[in-house]
């Protein structure tokens, strides 16, 4: 590690904020239900009074608190913030160092599940030769990685903060990288700007350029539903996003409404959130955006992809080792024609069994098993 060493770091939420935020539980004033059917417009109302009953009343999170803190986690100085991140030694001959990067809604949350499985793939019938030391930072502007006051970061800041943070802070010469969601245009701008410090890269969404060919009508038409009926909290975060940020940091049902619409429309449930996520989870996820009062920063990436060039110039294409896998819930399944004009070595494809946008969290055996294939030739 650098001179600069990080600081350990314990997540521990006051009792004070924790009894503020039952009495605001407690006063919740609940709009009309709606006629269409629920979900149909948004968040269910039915929905979200059982899940504020469970949080208010029998939601221990200084359960989840504990779980979380099993894991070693730090603060350093980087870019001008204090950044949070999760450091886990691979048990293993030779670890290969590997950055875990989430997305929006999400977390550090998403990863309880994943981390051990990675660092200690023996204990989960694997061979300790594709042990990983994994580093999974909270995004700078969410939840543990957020001052108020500090500086705002898009995708391009983001990966520069997060090389910095492996080479300069923690001393890894190179490093692989894997990330859905904003990880996954992280994980794909390092590919891009940090080529020498990569050994790979993997990602669960891709970036893509819109300009499809005739035969990649079926992506068209999925683009197409998306754009008209997912894309409207895209455009309120990507063009006023701090009024928005007025309510959903006042009220913490408001808060947990604009989330847990998107765990709704993005696993692959049968209905119920519950059947891919769990309430824990979930809340545990909600916990560090309400805690933190960070829900206004984390918009910061998408008012920055409005207002700013794209992650990889036109003409330029990733050239480091690129893995993929496509979850069948996920929000968008480019074709392998129009992912090829942005990655130029893709190694490996592959379509996974099941599972959704947060696939660390749904699946993650799945997905551990899919990193591991990857990287393994690369060591």
């Amino acid at each position: 590690m650098s001179q600069s060493s990080p600081k350990p770091y314990r997540i521990e939420f006051s009792d004070e904020m924790l009894r503020d935020l039952g009495e605001r539980l407690s006063r919740t004033r609940w709009p009309e239900v709606p006629p269409q059917k629920p979900w149909a417009t948004g968040t269910s109302i039915a929905y979200m009074r059982d899940l504020v009953d469970y949080w208010r009343d029998r939601f221990d999170w200084r359960a989840q608190e504990t779980l979380l803190n099993r894991f070693q986690q730090f603060k350093a100085p980087v870019g001008g913030i204090d950044l949070h991140f999760i450091r886990v030694q691979g048990e293993g001959p030779n670890p290969m160092p590997l950055l875990l990067s989430h997305g929006w809604p999400g977390s550090i949350v998403e990863f309880r599940k994943i981390i051990p499985m990675l660092t200690d793939p023996k204990r989960f019938g694997g061979d300790d030769s594709d042990a990983f030391t994994v580093v999974a930072p909270s995004l700078p502007g969410y939840t543990l990685s957020f001052t108020p006051g500090q500086p705002r970061f898009g995708c391009v800041e983001i990966a520069e903060v997060f090389a910095s943070l492996m080479t300069d802070v923690l001393g890894y010469s190179r490093f692989a990288a894997q990330g859905g969601d904003w990880g996954g245009q992280i994980t794909s701008r390092l590919g891009y700007a940090f080529a020498d410090r990569l050994i790979g890269i993997h990602v669960t969404l891709l970036v893509r350029r819109e300009e499809p060919a005739p035969e990649e009508k079926i992506f068209i038409d999925e683009l197409n539903h998306y754009l008209k009926e997912e894309t409207g909290y895209q455009w309120i975060q990507g063009t006023k996003p701090t009024t928005l940020s007025f309510g959903l940091t006042d009220s913490p049902v408001g808060l947990a409404a604009w989330i847990v619409e998107k765990f709704q429309s993005w696993t692959q449930n049968r209905g119920a959130i519950e059947d891919a996520v769990s309430r824990d989870d979930l809340l545990s996820n909600i916990m560090l955006y309400w805690a933190t009062g960070a829900i206004g920063s984390s918009f910061w990436p998408y008012y920055d992809r409005h207002h700013s060039p794209g992650l990889i110039p036109d003409g330029e294409r990733i050239t480091v080792p690129t893995g993929y896998a496509a979850f069948p819930k996920e929000i968008l399944h480019p074709p392998r024609s129009l992912a090829e004009r942005v990655y130029g070595n893709i190694q490996r494809w592959t379509k996974m069994e099941k599972g959704g946008h947060f696939g660390a969290l749904e699946q993650p055996e799945l997905l551990a098993r899919e990193i591991r294939e990857f990287f393994r030739p690369l060591r």
